[in-house]
């Protein structure tokens, strides 16, 4: 199946990462804001709800390192693994999002998109391949060449 919209890997990872930027600074936010009471209302110390927060927020720091770290990988195979496993996640986060709070509609609407965009990466990833498949390298065409002048 010849897919007509190409979009390279690098913009789905650059489109995870703005998403996971945004999820970073509103955990963040959030652990802020409920520490803050928690030590005007108990004096000090953490609560739960602070610790889960600023836990997600650390999580979703080292996700933008480790997107950041995937960008720099070129074999198109490995391309195509890793970006299943973003599609996965992004559809997960997607449908889990639907089912436990409807009202969080930004983020559903930034989950369905990454995840739209990473699926539509993979189809046009799976047509790049095979077309790799069927071209050949420098190094293939100069061995070829030289086999070529010996008969």
């Amino acid at each position: 199946m010849t897919f007509k919209l190409k979009i390279k890997p690098k913009t789905t990872y650059l489109t995870s990462i703005f998403v996971v930027l945004i999820f970073l600074i509103f955990f963040s936010y959030k652990a802020l804001i409920a520490y803050l009471i928690h030590r005007e209302l108990y004096g000090g110390g953490l609560d739960v709800i602070v610790l889960l927060r600023a836990s997600i927020a650390g999580i979703m720091f080292l996700l933008i390192l480790l997107l950041i770290q995937f960008m720099k990988i070129i074999d198109l195979k490995s391309q195509k693994t890793i970006l299943r496993g973003i599609f996965i996640g992004w559809s997960s986060v997607f449908i889990i999002l639907i089912i436990i709070n409807l009202g969080l509609i930004y983020f559903i609407v930034l989950a369905g998109m990454s995840s739209f965009i990473t699926l539509i990466t993979l189809f046009s990833l799976e047509d790049q391949i095979k077309e790799e498949k069927n071209t050949l390298t420098e190094k293939e065409i100069y061995l070829l060449q030289k086999l070529a002048k010996k008969k």
